[in-house]
């Protein structure tokens, strides 16, 4: 299978994260590429590990190792009489999984077999492919290798191997067969779809080039139209919250200017980098770059205005960890610890202030039918809350008691997404119907273009 490899590497490195999330006691992930036959070629794809006990990962192929481009081929990984034993080469020709469980017993250990030393607790799992989506029926067979008995491999099975993928674990906490290794495996399915679909766009891709001169002028010309008409469509919904976040901030400095006795967003976000500054005076040298990672992180998050569930999802994602970290780097009172945790919860609490129905009433300095808009509008999505939405936010922005910066140019902007989100889906429309009536390729296969939905 041809696979572009910036794609395989993003769907890899997504796996392997989704795997070590799913797993607590995964330690590190690598994925291999199992290339066309008959070479088989194994290459080292994309290889993540977990960063002390955080969830962060750590990206990057090691120096050196056997499996870096240009990889081994079939001839190298496979079993030979009085030749190494490795677990590649059980996972490609069988299409069974390995599970290192024993590492003092694992027949399979290149690391045991030529130094005598033990391997780590892991387990690799075979990606496989049904054969029936990767060749025509009407096509010859693929020529496979032969193992050291002189046999085609695969010969009985309806599945090819496109990718082999190796999960490290803490010491004792796998064994064959355990619930791990049974997520691994469903994961490997999922993996082998993604290959699938990958390949498949390819395919398509290398189809388009074999059209006739004039049917590839108009396909290429109606794909750069689908390919605009996708830009404009993904930016969209990004741009109209972005303009809603922007009028939500416009709601909250309102009312924190009225409320000067009441402890808003910015006001804890100031006394936790006061707490953060005093702090790191005394850490040591490496330890302060997590506080300096805190600092960055807290700057960003006030210079967001995020809804309030997303808001409390970033401090509980993002801020408390690392907290957490920097209490575990310095020594703090409890006293200290507590009021700090205490900012937190409260800068929690302060996320909702926007929506508190006493401090809503009690504001009287606008109209009380721009108040109850602005409100509603401020704590909304779209387009989740329908393209009627839009003619609401035109309409409060045209409101003459509105005072926010930039109140001009926030209306034009809006007017000009809101008659995008009307033309886009007759342009769709369109380039659909023009792709399905041109669409055919040489002897009669059909070119599957995707729709222009994100």
């Amino acid at each position: 299978m041809e696979i572009n490899p910036e794609l395989l590497d993003k769907i890899c490195r997504n796996m392997i994260e989704t795997i070590l999330l799913c797993l607590p006691h995964a330690t590190k992930g690598t994925i291999y590429r199992i290339g066309p036959p008959p070479e088989l070629r194994a290459v080292r794809v994309a290889s993540g590990k977990r960063v002390s006990s955080n969830s962060h990962l750590e990206w990057g192929l090691p120096e050196r190792s056997d499996y870096n481009y240009p990889g081994k081929s079939w001839d190298q990984y496979c079993d030979k009489p009085g030749g190494i034993l490795e677990a590649m080469g059980w996972c490609v020709e069988r299409q069974k999984s390995w599970t290192s469980d024993k590492p003092d017993e694992n027949i399979r250990s290149v690391r045991k077999q030529l130094s005598g030393e033990r391997e780590d607790f892991h387990h690799m799992e075979p990606v496989l492919i049904p054969k029936a989506h990767l060749y025509s029926p009407h096509l010859p067979k693929p020529k496979y290798p032969k193992n050291f008995h002189g046999q085609e491999i695969w010969q009985d099975s309806n599945y090819e191997v496109g990718a082999v993928i190796k999960i490290h674990f803490l010491d004792h906490t796998i064994k064959r067969g355990d619930r791990s290794t049974k997520i691994i495996k469903k994961l490997s399915r999922s993996l082998g779809t993604e290959l699938f679909s990958l390949y498949l766009r390819e395919a398509a891709l290398k189809a388009q080039k074999d059209l006739e001169e004039e049917r590839f002028r108009m396909c290429n010309e109606l794909a750069h139209e689908l390919r605009n008409t996708l830009t404009k469509w993904s930016f969209l919904y990004s741009a109209i919250n972005h303009e809603i976040s922007f009028l939500r901030e416009q709601w909250e400095n309102l009312l924190s200017d009225n409320y000067p006795d009441v402890t808003f967003k910015k006001h804890i976000l100031d006394k936790l980098k006061s707490e953060l500054e005093d702090i790191t005076k005394h850490l040591d040298h490496d330890d302060r770059e997590i506080g300096k990672e805190l600092f960055k992180f807290q700057d960003e998050f006030s210079n967001l205005a995020l809804l309030p569930q997303q808001g409390k999802m970033w401090v509980r994602n993002k801020l408390r960890p690392k907290w957490f970290e920097v209490f575990s780097r310095a020594s703090l009172s409890v006293e200290k610890q507590t009021r700090i945790l205490a900012l937190l919860q409260e800068l929690e609490n302060s996320l909702f202030l926007g929506q508190d129905p006493k401090l809503i009433k009690d504001l009287k300095t606008i109209p009380e039918d721009l108040k109850n808009k602005w409100v509603k509008i401020a704590y909304s999505s779209f387009p989740s809350s329908g393209d009627h939405f839009l003619d609401e936010i035109e309409e409060f922005l045209d409101h003459p008691y509105l005072n926010i910066p930039h109140k001009h140019q926030s209306r034009k902007i809006m007017r000009a997404l809101k008659t995008l989100v009307h033309i886009i889906p007759e342009v769709e429309y369109k380039a659909n119907k023009a792709l399905k009536d041109i669409g055919k390729g040489t002897n009669g296969s059909s070119i599957i273009f995707s729709g222009l939905h994100p």
